[in-house]
């Protein structure tokens, strides 16, 4: 029975640690924080209970697959809401729009701003379909991209779809209005991208949206992550929690183990869930990395945007806000050049907000409301000080919300309210300059050019999570755990 020592308990980490446990290997999990959960962690103060991270199941039968690779069924353990609409977008001008599946509702919406746009709106999905098609139908997400051979076999393909084309520009073929244009191509804002330079492969999102519909599992994510825990116990794996990794051990080009603290933890495989570029850099001794992961190579990589994020429980409730609200800044493109290429802290911004309390109001006290609110923002290797910057900025938001949103004495209703800077991202989360989704999606860093799932530079050593092929998001990081099973299984395969 071969040893595969797993490092991080995030959705990545624990689908990988089931999958693997289940074909027979001893599985071990290392977590460094006091519970598991990695990003998706969870908050719970003074009857208020908060997802930190993740906040919406998109594709339920990517999540069923790993339950069923070890012979359980999802619907046993963990109960999934749909929701109608998925989202409310709130833009600059006063105007809204409930995005929904349900296609004859959406062009209804669509129309309000533009009724050319409603008529495309078939011709777009029929579109977006064929690259749907290629990453879940036919797998291609769960394809570890490793070498040049398999990656140019795909490139005619995505060629072909129009998948490199940036997804902003993808969008703005078929419609004509900035409200219908943002409405499908926001999605990889969700994944740690910009809209104005991520790959349009991104642009199925909604065509898994709509086929598959928007969910949330009752109880909050962090009950998906309780679900797999009981899953990958029941198969007899093990968690060690409070046991931060300090060094992965390698001999001779190969991983060996684990060290947490003082003591060596010999393992036959190593995963890691950590984030990619603070693995290789702090995880890893320089003499083994050489070729692809020096830190010279690190420091060259485009990382993710970082966010700040506002933890409320306040003792009221908003109506106009749904389970999932966008409120847009009348400088939506220029905004996300400030996020993402001046990495500076804009005066105004463009703000998520989940109020998981509008689908199970079992997350607060009865008439109050459990919230947080996320912003975009830049990676610490901008020019933004958070020991200064995070409380006047934090007060801006709330006067916004209170002064210029509506939310009518929002300030004098608060209960628990609770900041997530970069600095946390960074300190709590081992992330490298803090940010909020690892390795920005763009196109010279998709696929081949992502870190791969099979380590590059030490055999033995294996990734999963937002950070390696395919992406972020619930539904790229399960995925990558099946490429990166694949992987494992064919090298250890006698």
């Amino acid at each position: 029975m071969k040893r595969v020592v797993i490092i991080g308990s995030g959705f990545g980490g624990l689908a990988e640690a089931i999958r693997l446990q289940a074909r027979g290997f001893a599985v071990t999990i290392f977590e460094k924080r006091e519970q598991i959960g990695g990003r998706a962690y969870q908050f719970v103060k003074n009857g208020y209970t908060f997802d930190m991270g993740p906040s919406l199941v998109t594709a339920p039968f990517i999540i069923d697959r790993v339950f069923q690779s070890a012979g359980r069924n999802l619907r046993d353990y963990l109960d999934l809401v749909p929701l109608d609409p998925f989202y409310r977008l709130y833009f600059h001008d006063g105007t809204f729009m409930d995005y929904v599946g349900n296609p004859a509702r959406m062009k209804q919406e669509m129309a309000k701003f533009n009724a050319g746009d409603a008529l495309q709106y078939d011709r777009f999905f029929t579109d977006i379909k064929k690259i749907y098609d290629a990453v879940i139908t036919e797998g291609l997400g769960a394809q570890s991209f490793d070498t040049w051979r398999s990656f140019l076999s795909f490139v005619p393909r995505a060629l072909s779809l129009g998948g490199l084309r940036p997804v902003y520009a993808y969008a703005s073929k078929y419609f004509k209005d900035e409200r219908n244009r943002f409405a499908f191509s926001f999605h990889p804002l969700f994944i740690g991208g910009s809209p104005f330079r991520a790959p349009s492969i991104y642009i199925m999102i909604p065509y898994l949206e709509r086929e598959a519909g928007v969910w949330f599992a009752r109880g909050g994510m962090y009950s998906l992550v309780r679900a797999f825990e009981r899953v990958f116990r029941e198969l007899g794996g093990t968690i060690e929690t409070s046991a931060e990794v300090d060094e992965i051990m390698v001999a001779n080009g190969r991983a060996t183990g684990v060290r947490v603290g003082s003591t060596v933890h010999p393992a036959d495989i190593v995963v890691s869930n950590g984030d990619v570029p603070w693995v290789y850099r702090n995880l890893v001794k320089p003499e083994h990395r050489k070729r692809r992961w020096s830190n010279r190579a690190i420091d060259r990589l485009h990382i993710s945007m970082s966010c700040f994020l506002l933890y409320i429980g306040v003792r009221k409730q908003y109506p106009q806000l749904k389970h999932h609200t966008l409120i847009l800044s009348k400088r939506y493109r220029e905004l996300v050049k400030d996020i993402f290429e001046r990495q500076v802290l804009p005066e105004d911004f463009s703000m998520y907000l989940h109020v998981p309390t509008r689908t199970d109001p079992t997350m607060a006290p009865p008439g109050s409301e459990s919230m947080y609110v996320l912003i975009p923002v830049p990676h610490l290797g901008g020019n933004v000080d958070w020991r200064v910057s995070a409380i006047p900025f934090r007060d801006r938001v709330l006067a916004f919300l209170e002064e210029e949103f509506g939310m009518t004495d929002l300030r004098a209703n608060i209960e628990v309210l609770e900041m997530f800077t970069p600095l946390d991202f960074e300190k709590q989360l081992n992330a490298f300059l803090g940010n909020a989704f690892s390795i920005e999606p763009r196109l010279t860093q998709s696929a081949l050019f992502r870190p791969h799932n099979r380590s590059e530079e030490v055999r033995g050593l294996y990734f999963v999570g937002a950070g390696t092929h395919p992406g972020g998001g619930v539904p790229g990081v399960l995925l990558g755990a099946e490429a990166t099973e694949k992987c494992i299984v064919e090298d250890t395969a006698v």
